[in-house]
């Protein structure tokens, strides 16, 4: 059948296709602070409390723990397809070479709802931590202009959000060595702060806070797992960069499991001292890393890791917004979106009409519609995709065109199979209405798929 015909690597190999080239210019520390800049924002402000308080208790480390060894088993495999097909497009491309032009375009289309919500909803999070930052120094952008459409509360469009995706828009269009330069700066002063919190918190803990230690029991730890597994998302938007990394081979896995462990680190020690200063039971806030610091009287602590809560949203949208915009340059480079979307600037070597497009569309989004439930949409897209490219090395292992020297996965093929089967598991904890609403936009992607990609297809010709 036509629509699930496939593209050999060959083919998609930019240096033997003949596709307009991105510029190689990122090396493994570029590769890993991406990979920090998208994982560590809201999770590591917000979730440690909330989890800790109605799930988990001081044992939420343990979550954490059950979380980064689901997220490393796909890592592992995204690392494997990553060094293999070094090409933009991240789980889309992968599963064109594996699975065929319409399971590729489906893979696609959930991961544009995951990176699009993402950026909308850090967005809009983003502004309320603006907000509550301006308000330290008397200052307050007018409630009309800072939330979504929304009469009832007086608010009607959320400018910070869109104002804040469209600054990075402007970035992005610069090249992707000035973007990496700016996120290297923001991670850089993000993971400082939250080393500020490490060390002060240290010295207010008090072992007593620790007890009892699982409170809600096992179940609860693997609540909380379920819940804290979010904080991690935005790894594998460092694969999307395959095409754009020097060396991909070495440099890609090396960046995607280096800023999963870097992350996991951080979230271990955030949580461990975080339920030691404070009992877990007070931590159920909106803002519990600041609210912690102010228990102990340190508020001059406290304003430093809201200014660093603004910057690390910042650094979220960044690599969530390159993601995104280096998918439509894939599906349009292979024609089932307008070829105008894969159309690269001479001169900055970057995709810039497709960068304004789609960071338009989704400003539009973060600006009039408040999302609440909604952002569980990201999660779903995530999975999906995450399941489809574990299933995919058992198919990628048996091709005989992948080059000699590319990263293998250890222990297959167990691990890619307990990797399909964990993310499926973690669907099935999602909310109905998750489930609804992604039905539909499926529906309209593969109306959109029928209607235009499959007659369009590059392959089509």
């Amino acid at each position: 059948m036509t629509i699930f015909r496939k593209k050999s690597i060959e083919e998609l190999l930019p240096n033997k296709s003949g596709h307009t080239q991105l510029k190689q210019s990122l090396g493994a520390f570029d590769l890993m602070l991406l990979g920090v800049g998208a994982i560590v924002g809201t999770g590591i402000f917000i979730l440690p409390g909330t989890v800790a308080a109605l799930h988990s208790g001081p044992a939420i480390v343990f979550s954490f723990v059950i979380a980064a060894v689901v997220c490393a088993l796909a890592a592992l495999c995204y690392s494997e397809f990553a060094s293999s097909v070094p090409v933009a497009g991240s789980a889309y491309t992968y599963g064109y070479v594996i699975f065929g032009e319409f399971i590729a375009w489906i893979l696609g289309w959930a991961l544009l709802l995951e990176y699009g919500l993402a950026v909308a909803s850090v967005a809009t999070g983003w502004s309320s931590y603006l907000n509550a930052f301006l308000r330290g120094f008397h200052l307050e952008i007018p409630a009309a202009i800072s939330g979504p459409f929304n009469p009832a509360e007086g608010t009607y469009i959320n400018l910070p959000a869109i104002f804040i995706i469209l600054l990075i828009a402007f970035l992005l269009t610069k090249g992707i060595r000035e973007s990496t330069r700016v996120n290297t700066i923001m991670v850089i002063l993000k993971v400082s702060v939250i080393l500020l919190f490490i060390v002060v918190g240290a010295f207010y803990v008090k072992p007593a806070n620790w007890q009892p230690l699982m409170p809600f029991g096992f179940s609860g730890v693997l609540n909380g797992a379920a819940l804290v597994f979010f904080a991690y998302l935005g790894f594998d938007a460092v694969s999307s960069a395959a095409e754009e990394v020097k060396n991909p081979k070495r440099n890609m896995p090396i960046g995607i499991i280096g800023s999963l462990l870097i992350c996991t680190a951080l979230y271990m020690l955030v949580s461990i001292i975080l339920t030691g200063m404070v009992p877990y039971t007070q931590l159920n806030v909106t803002d519990p890393v600041a609210y912690a610091l102010q228990v102990i009287n340190q508020d001059w602590a406290a304003g430093i890791i809201s200014l660093g809560a603004v910057v690390g949203m910042i650094t979220v949208i960044l690599v969530m917004t390159y993601g995104g915009t280096r998918l439509v340059y894939a599906l349009g480079r292979d024609g089932l979106l307008p070829k105008v979307l894969a159309e690269v600037d001479s001169k900055h070597k970057t995709p810039v009409k497709n960068t304004w497009i789609y960071a338009s569309i989704v400003a539009v989004i973060a600006g009039l519609v408040p999302l609440g439930k909604l952002a569980e949409l990201v999660n779903m897209g995530t999975l999906i995709a995450f399941m489809m490219v574990s299933l995919g090395i058992l198919f990628l292992r048996r091709n005989k065109n992948i080059a000699e020297g590319s990263f293998k996965a250890p222990f297959y093929p167990v691990l890619p199979i307990v990797s399909f089967l964990m993310c499926g598991f973690l669907i099935t904890r999602l909310a109905s209405l998750t489930w609804i609403v992604c039905g539909i936009w499926f529906v309209i992607g593969v109306i959109i798929y029928f209607s235009y990609g499959k007659k369009h297809s590059s392959l089509e010709k």
